[in-house]
């Protein structure tokens, strides 16, 4: 039986540590402080968020996805400090063949290292795999963004291979290669979810 999703539809994710909802255009103030003083943060995007004017840009984009029902953006609340702590979204959805990829996700430079994105990830693929149905959440990142690639590791991605010269970089002649990775349906039922689980109860 093939699914079906309602792109208009306000899809809150949340624990005890987490808050995670639709990004809206007035997120623009509750992401402002993080844009302006973190320009780093999108170091390895071709999409920015760095500054006023390329965070509204970025916004928008998203939100012109979703009303494309290509993408599902989020703005992430982190309970324990009160704030907003950044942006993830799932992208290339296709309901069709079950699949879906997730990224375009960052956060504050005090937000990384605490826990925030375990318990992120494991609402969104929770959410992805038990609610959407999906077979397959595909993961890519700049095969040099070592932090990054770390990440989903350690969340219980696994390495299919790279893309190379994938896609252009930012103001440079430079192509990027993109590593790939995944996590199947199965996989997450087997194995991923109790792994990943248990890491949200040490951090």
């Amino acid at each position: 039986m093939t699914p079906t999703f309602d792109f208009s539809q306000n899809i809150i994710l949340e624990n005890e540590t987490v808050l995670l909802r639709p990004l809206q255009e007035s997120d623009v103030e509750n992401l402002l402080e993080i844009s302006v003083n973190e320009p780093e943060t999108w170091e390895y995007s071709l999409v920015r968020a760095n500054g006023k004017e390329n965070l509204e840009n970025y916004i928008q984009i998203a939100l012109k996805a979703r009303e494309n029902k290509t993408e599902i953006p989020f703005i992430v609340f982190d309970k324990k400090s009160g704030k907003y702590a950044g942006s993830t979204r799932f992208y290339d959805v296709n309901i069709g063949f079950k699949t879906l990829q997730l990224g375009y996700t960052w956060y504050g430079k005090q937000f990384r290292g605490t826990g925030l994105n375990k318990n992120c990830k494991f609402l969104l693929l929770q959410y992805a795999f038990e609610t959407l149905g999906m077979e397959r959440v595909e993961f890519r990142a700049d095969n040099n963004n070592q932090r990054s690639i770390a990440a989903m590791k350690s969340i219980g991605c696994k390495v299919e291979g790279v893309l190379r010269s994938q896609m252009p970089t930012l103001g440079s002649e430079l192509r990027r290669d993109s590593i790939v990775l995944s996590i199947l349906r199965n996989e997450w039922f087997d194995e991923v979810k109790v792994n990943l689980k248990a890491k949200l109860n040490k951090a």
